[in-house]
């Protein structure tokens, strides 16, 4: 691919780049191939991916993980099979709504690199430098000149929304070319002079990212970047969801216009998304208002796309659908059938494990004041600051720099939850509200036990770390804890199981399954948690705050026979897991049709 003033050239032809964003590490790595059908289908040639950094490296210690839903080699040549061109994103920082914006949490637990995220300072660059050494090699060799199909690098991610430093940006273009990188390198930024001035670079091909307006977007791209191609990275066809707000939708007809227009004018586009996908496991990121209130996004990143989270086919596909095929004049191939799906069945939790008595048989980590979940090696889960008072004593307890969700027990007794205003009637507002404690002589066990949201992945709170900062009573710090951190990325090792309790814990049930098949999972009664199917983490659920009300759990997290089913519920526990054959939203009910696998009975025990 290159640039013959306002155009691109593939093969010195002129080409129209009509892309659509599919992130790998969202889906399933057997469903790949059928994502990318409908990509197809809908009549894209090109696909878009980011690369996220701390779902290949979540740990500091360890090599990149490059095997199964880490496969980024095997995402690109099936692409390629499929004669499909690939745009990759491989960051450092990709945003994608994704936790921390795709940067490992490990990053925060080295102070300095943490003051200089997404700058030019050694004490970051260096640890990008060593993580572009194993990623890179990956894209090199299937690039379009060395007979793949990657056409373009980007050069970081939107980097004038954040910053200007582009001693930054020149660091990492040439880092990419460096290595091997020889295809077309691009940046991409929001529709602004400001944003375009702090993320471009003199020498690099620039693009756009808006959802409308695009004549606006354009001249303005024009005047930076004259006799250039016009290109929007990211036509924003639908947008994601946050805990605490209404489910996000974009009617089809307006997203259609606005990419007839594009296509008209000759620009290029990339859907964004073309397929949302899921944020499996702790990895939805966060926003922060202007005040750092976190705004946590929910597990589903169906994005209200062309194809649904679940792969089924939307209005709004068949709307682009047309749009393409009648600009283009050629009929896409027909997509894959629609995902079947299995029968509506409710199954009963019959086991359970208490949440503090797994967290006392862990090794606990003594420290003055509390550690950051960072500094304790945690991606994400769950700590408990174990201290204590002395009492008699009467007061106020207050929690600092808590941007989470919290439990405080005192000697067992549950005495208050903290966590972010008015998104769950069940926790206080920690930023503003005290917790009243009276105990008598002695000395007395204070346990808060913190619950990790997503990390902000986007603005000047980027980088922000998990845990608590401090604890009080009334004007006086508590110092002296006792730390255990519990790592809820997979399935922790739960020992034994015991009928039915209450409070934070494990619950369990099993439910035999003739023939896989997608299914929704609901989890009526049930507060804030996450839930696992055989081992494998679907993501957060949470009732009061919605909107999502059901989790998405592939025909290839389900096996044949027996499966395992398992909620860890950090309040008060439900009953049932319901079965359902469509996702449904607080505000958004299940109406789509669906493929049903023939209705057999769901045994469980």
């Amino acid at each position: 691919m290159t640039i013959d003033q306002d155009r691109f050239l593939r093969n010195g032809i002129p080409h129209q780049i009509i892309s659509g964003a599919v992130h790998y590490f969202r889906i399933a790595d057997r469903l790949w191939e059928d994502r990318l059908l409908r990509v197809r289908a809908l009549g894209c040639n090109t696909v878009e991916t980011y690369v996220a950094w701390n779902f290949h490296q979540p740990w500091a210690d360890r090599p990149a993980d490059f095997t199964g839903m880490r496969d980024l080699g095997r995402f690109l040549d099936l692409a390629a099979s499929l004669d499909l061109d690939v745009i990759v994103r491989p960051g450092p920082y990709i945003c994608a709504e994704w936790d921390n914006g795709g940067l490992p949490a490990w990053l925060l637990a080295d102070h300095r690199a943490a003051r200089a995220l997404r700058t030019s300072d050694p004490a970051y660059l260096d640890h990008v430098d060593r993580w572009f050494d194993q990623l890179l090699p990956i894209i090199v060799r299937r690039q379009a000149d060395r007979g793949g199909r990657v056409i373009s690098v980007q050069v970081e991610n939107e980097y004038g929304s954040f910053g200007d430093d582009h001693q930054y940006l020149e660091h990492l273009r040439d880092g990419l070319i460096e290595r091997g990188v020889t295809v077309l390198l691009f940046t991409s930024d929001g529709p602004s002079e400001l944003m375009l001035s702090g993320g471009t670079l003199p020498d690099t091909f620039a693009t756009i990212n808006f959802g409308s307006r695009q004549q606006e977007a354009f001249g303005l791209l024009a005047r930076v970047r004259p006799g250039t191609p016009g290109m929007c990275m990211e036509f924003w066809n639908g947008w994601f969801d946050h805990h605490g707000e209404p489910h996000h939708t974009r009617t089809g007809d307006s997203a259609a216009d606005e990419l007839a227009g594009m296509l008209a004018a000759g620009r290029s586009v990339n859907l964004y998304m073309a397929h949302g996908g899921t944020n499996f496991g702790p990895w939805a990121g966060a926003n922060a208002g202007p005040d750092g209130r976190l705004q946590p996004t929910v597990t589903s990143y169906d994005y209200d796309a062309p194809i649904a989270e679940d792969g089924r086919l939307t209005g709004k596909f068949h709307a682009f659908r047309a749009v393409i095929t009648e600009h283009t004049g050629t009929q896409p191939p027909e997509p894959p059938a629609e995902p079947l799906v299995q029968p509506e069945a409710t199954v009963t939790v019959g086991g359970f494990v208490g949440l503090h008595r797994i967290l006392d048989h862990l090794d606990a980590v003594p420290a003055p004041v509390p550690d950051s979940f960072e500094l304790l090696g945690l991606h994400h889960g769950v700590v408990r600051y174990r201290t204590t008072i002395a009492g008699p004593i009467s007061g106020r307890l207050s929690v600092t720099g808590l941007a989470d969700l919290a439990e405080l027990r005192l000697d067992g007794e549950l005495v208050g939850r903290l966590g972010i205003a008015g998104l769950d009637p069940g926790f206080a507002d920690a930023a503003s509200q005290q917790i009243a404690v009276d105990v008598g002589p002695g000395d007395h066990d204070l346990d808060v036990t913190v619950w990790s949201l997503g990390r902000v992945n986007f603005g000047p709170y980027l980088g922000t770390g998990k845990g608590v900062s401090g604890i009080r009573l009334e004007h006086q710090q508590l110092f002296g804890y006792e730390q255990s951190a519990l790592d809820l990325t997979e399935l922790p090792d739960l020992g034994q199981w015991r009928p039915n309790g209450s409070g934070p814990g494990f619950h369990r049930a099993v439910v035999e399954v003739e023939e896989v098949a997608d299914a929704h999972l609901h989890l009526p009664g049930w507060q804030h948690g996450y839930l696992y199917l055989n081992g494998v983490n679907l993501g957060r659920y949470w009732n009061p705050a919605g909107p999502q009300q059901t989790l998405y759990a592939p025909a290839p997290f389900w096996r044949a026979g027996e499966n395992e089913l398992v909620v860890l519920e950090f309040g008060e526990p439900g009953r049932d897991i319901v079965r359902r054959s469509t996702p449904c939203s607080a505000d958004r009910p299940a109406g789509v049709s669906v493929r049903l696998l023939p209705a057999r009975p769901a045994g469980s025990r």
